[in-house]
C-alpha cells in the first residue's frame, strides 16, 4: 500500500466470524470487547450457511459476527478467536472500511487496542 505506515495501522476493518450459536457467538464477543481488541460487535443470530467441508457439501444455521476494529489488530483479534471458538478452522475475514462517518470511524479507532485500556 502507498498509505504512510502510521494511517495504514490505524484503519478499519470490519471482521466477520461465524459461530455454532447465538451462545458461542455472545462468548466470543465478550471476549474480544473485554480485551479492547473489538470497539463494537454485531450478533446476527441466525444466518444459515452452506461450504464445502472435508469433500462434502455441507449446512448449518449459526451465528454471524460483524466485529469492527483497526486493521493493525486483526492478528490478536484471529488468535483470541481461535481461543475462544469450538470449530477446527473459524472464519475470521477482515474486510477494509473505505468509508463512512468519520466521527463513528473515529470512535472504533479509540476504543480498541493498547490506547483504550483504561
Amino acid at each position: 500500500s502507498n498509505l504512510p505506515r502510521r494511517m495504514a495501522r490505524s484503519r478499519i476493518v470490519v471482521v466477520l466470524v461465524t459461530a455454532s450459536s447465538a451462545a458461542e457467538g455472545g462468548k466470543i464477543s465478550r471476549g474480544v470487547l473485554d480485551a479492547r481488541l473489538a470497539a463494537c460487535v454485531n450478533l446476527v443470530p441466525t444466518v444459515r450457511s452452506r461450504y464445502w467441508w472435508k469433500g462434502k457439501i455441507e449446512s448449518a444455521t449459526e451465528c454471524l459476527l460483524i466485529i469492527k476494529t483497526r486493521a493493525a489488530l486483526v492478528d490478536r483479534l484471529t488468535v483470541e478467536v481461535k481461543r475462544l471458538h469450538s470449530y477446527t478452522v473459524p472464519e475470521v475475514i477482515a474486510l477494509p472500511v473505505t468509508g463512512g462517518n468519520r466521527d463513528y470511524l473515529a470512535w472504533v479507532g479509540a476504543e480498541v487496542g493498547d490506547v483504550a485500556r483504561r
